[in-house]
């Protein structure tokens, strides 16, 4: 449409040159090239007015599209950042209470194994003591066995030799007195 009217314009301005003076050659360069200028820049506009709104239009749109994605990349960024960092944080705190709690187990244990250890020593020293024990019981015994077979082979030796009808109703005699005088009690 502006097409038309710059054109119909230039009629209009050709329109009121004197019949005589048609379309010829000018030779003055200055107002040559205004004209020739204002004719292009009527038909740049005209024609390439809308072309170039258009994409100027559309490259705005780009533009504007391009920072609105930037911005949403932004935003996600920052979520995911402060995901990461929340993420971080319970990390720390998972491992410092892993780490305490090693800790803690770790004292546990080695007080564990200083009680078992004494355990186990004095149920060693026990065990010790009752070996003692039962060595001096299997000694004692040992030795009261053979104080008694030998106590026993003299008695033998002085009953085989003194053994005679005499001792034999002294022995008896005594004996009998002892009956006699026990009373129970």
């Amino acid at each position: 449409m502006e097409v038309f009217m710059t054109i119909s314009i230039l009629f209009a301005h050709f329109a009121h040159i004197p019949p005589g003076e048609g379309f010829g050659f000018n030779g003055n360069i200055l107002e040559t090239n205004l004209i020739n200028l204002s004719v292009v820049i009527g038909v740049v506009v005209s024609f390439g007015g809308d072309a170039l709104r258009s994409l100027l239009n559309n490259r705005k749109q780009t533009i504007l599209n391009n920072l609105q994605e930037a911005d949403q990349k932004a935003k996600e960024a920052q979520d995911k950042l402060e995901q990461a960092r929340a993420q971080l944080k319970l990390a720390q705190k998972k491992a410092a209470e892993i780490r305490e709690q090693g800790i803690v187990t770790a004292e546990q244990e080695k007080k564990q194994c200083i009680r078992q250890t004494a355990e186990d020593a004095l149920r060693l020293e026990e065990i010790k003591q009752e070996t003692i024990r039962f060595q001096q019981q299997k000694a004692i015994s040992q030795v009261s066995q053979q104080v008694v077979s030998l106590a026993l082979s003299q008695v033998r030796e002085k009953l085989s030799s003194r053994l005679d009808s005499t001792f034999h109703s002294s022995v008896n005699n005594f004996n009998i007195v002892l009956f006699n005088n026990y009373k129970p009690r």
